[in-house]
């Protein structure tokens, strides 16, 4: 199989002028070394982490498009008050793209690399919305025989961070989840993951139709932020659970407040009041930030909690590579079931730039999630 000497990558810049671009390159395709292999990308989807350097903080409805094909180009205005933000990046053009799959197509001599020859893979490492990468083997996970790219593209960050979620409660010797924006990709798959390992998880959304994805799924505990009776819920939901250990995506505002001073409520009911708190220790992480506005906290919750940062990588920098490679084989196992995704649309390098699909894949809204199939 005879490969191309170019292909095609999306890159993001910010300019001077004080403008966000985005645009295709042609770049050499390069040559995998020993322990790597040579993909070619057949699908990337356009995850939140993935917006943050994509279109950063530009003003996404003023964006416009010109040109087509390879020399298709969006270009948005950064509100002056933002440029601070990311006058770090000025002038320096960016790869995007945290995840993908497609078919190795070329492989170094290592014995690991040569196994992977002619095989469907999910990869991670940046650079994706491109139509050729080279990973190492080991970051490279083999699907099963009969598993397409565009069911393997999103293989990493959610599949492991639901996973990372729940062997972080093991770790840390909690008994159940509560969980924000849970009707995502990301959360309709830890409703079947805490299914399958009879583990108890609490589930926040904000609108009616969120509450029905999640209970066709089977969920048991599902509140909704926007409803008039939401503490109620939250803390029955849980009582009932004993969930001391929440992940928040949305990273702003005042739901952490809520969901810390639920706990509270909860650990507290049929207790002597204690004007320190009850003793039970409570946990929260902020793994997103959908709501880019302060995180309110007014603690009213005693003195044993604690709030902080989750990330995906340095979780798996934390378990090593044994476990890292248990849980990639899991996600390989059941990614047409548990780790199964859902998409909006598929959009071409070109279509990606688009104007009227940047305001779409932008919002980060449920049930919008698109794949780019380089």
């Amino acid at each position: 199989m005879s490969l191309p000497t170019h292909s095609l990558q999306l890159r993001s810049l910010v300019t001077p002028e004080g403008e966000l671009e985005i645009s295709l390159r042609s770049v050499p395709v390069p040559q995998p070394g020993e322990g790597e292999v040579l993909v070619q990308i057949e699908a990337a989807p356009i995850n939140p982490s993935d917006l943050a350097l994509l279109v950063g903080p530009a003003d996404v409805e003023q964006g416009k498009t010109e040109g087509s094909g390879a020399e298709t180009v969006w270009r948005a205005p950064i509100p002056e008050g933002m440029r601070g933000v990311v006058k770090a990046r000025e002038g320096e053009s960016a790869a995007v793209g945290n995840e993908a799959a497609g078919t190795v197509v070329a492989a170094g001599s290592s014995e690991a690399a040569q196994a992977l020859l002619g095989r469907t893979v999910a990869i991670v490492g940046g650079e994706m919305f491109a139509q050729h990468r080279v990973v190492n083997a080991f970051m490279a996970i083999p699907m099963e025989e009969g598993t397409a790219a565009r069911e393997a593209a999103s293989s990493f960050v959610n599949p492991l961070t639901a996973l990372g979620m729940v062997e972080t409660m093991k770790a840390e010797n909690h008994k159940a989840l509560v969980h924000t924006a849970a009707a995502s990709n990301l959360g309709q798959m830890l409703v079947k993951l805490c299914q399958a390992d009879d583990i108890p998880l609490v589930n926040i959304v904000r609108k009616p139709e969120q509450e029905e994805i999640l209970r066709d799924l089977g969920a048991e505990y599902v509140v909704n932020s926007s409803s008039s009776n939401f503490r109620r819920d939250l803390v029955d939901a849980i009582q009932a659970t004993e969930a001391t250990l929440a992940f928040d995506a949305t990273g702003g505002g005042d739901l952490a407040n809520s969901i810390l001073g639920a706990m509270e409520q909860a650990a507290a009911a049929g207790q002597a009041y204690n004007r320190y708190g009850s003793d039970v220790f409570k946990q929260l992480y902020i793994y997103g930030r959908l709501d880019l506005s302060p995180v309110v906290l007014t603690a009213a919750y005693g003195f044993s909690w604690s709030i902080g940062g989750w990330l995906l990588t340095p979780f798996l920098q934390k378990i090593g590579m044994e476990r890292m490679a248990a849980l990639q084989q899991r996600v390989a196992r059941e990614i047409k079931t548990t780790f199964s995704s859902q998409y909006a649309g598929t959009l071409s390098l070109p279509e990606a730039l688009q104007a009227d699909n940047v305001r779409v894949y932008a919002r980060r809204a449920t049930g919008e999630k698109y794949l780019i199939e380089p």
